[in-house]
């Protein structure tokens, strides 16, 4: 299987729940950003709307390395709503995509640490990785499942590139991450996935 992309290419990735495509100028100014957190963080309900839509899918991305396919969508969901109600402590609004990024690590951390005491795995259960919610094989969730076994800065990069559809400069500007940091991590990532899958 021949798999490569490169930071500007159109990406088409399925994983039999949604298909997410990088999309031309559907990065944002950071002077709207910046407007839109100090509205939020004033109680504008719509202004946190905007700043959902253009962070979702990061979210989405950085859950999906972390957390079982199942739980994502809900704790998205869980990571917006944490962040509404904690906007007010962001020390400097222009590292609002980094302090989300954070909010969602943390809420998957919280994730693992209390399903640890509520979840038994039995030896014999399918694995997530290769099959999901209709029991039947998905090259999407293989490939996830290989992704997800990556090291933490090539996973979530390469999920946010290739799962979401975002470009790299998207990802720099959404993370707080440099751009050289995110071509770094997606070419290594890249390169590891290759081995991996052959």
């Amino acid at each position: 299987m021949r798999f490569g992309c490169d930071l500007g290419t159109r990406v088409e990735f399925g994983l039999g729940m949604r298909v997410a495509t990088a999309r031309a100028g559907d990065g944002c100014d950071p002077g709207d950003v910046v407007s839109l957190v100090v509205a939020a963080r004033a109680g504008d309900r719509g202004a946190f709307g905007q700043l959902y839509e253009r962070y979702a899918r990061m979210v989405h991305g950085i859950l999906l390395g972390r957390v079982p396919v199942g739980e994502v969508e809900d704790l998205v969901q869980d990571v917006f709503v944490a962040a509404m109600r904690q906007v007010h402590t962001l020390r400097d609004v222009t590292c609002f995509g980094g302090w989300l990024a954070t909010v969602a690590r943390n809420r998957a951390n919280d994730y693992h640490r209390r399903s640890v005491d509520l979840v038994e795995f039995a030896e014999d259960a399918p694995d997530a990785a290769v099959r999901l919610g209709s029991g039947a094989p998905d090259d999407g969730a293989a490939i996830l499942g290989v992704i997800r076994g990556l090291p933490e800065a090539y996973r979530e990069t390469l999920i946010l590139r290739l799962v979401e559809g975002m470009t790299g400069p998207e990802i720099a500007e959404r993370t707080g991450l440099t751009a050289g940091s995110v071509r770094v991590n997606l070419y290594r990532g890249m390169q590891m996935l290759r081995e991996k899958l052959g």
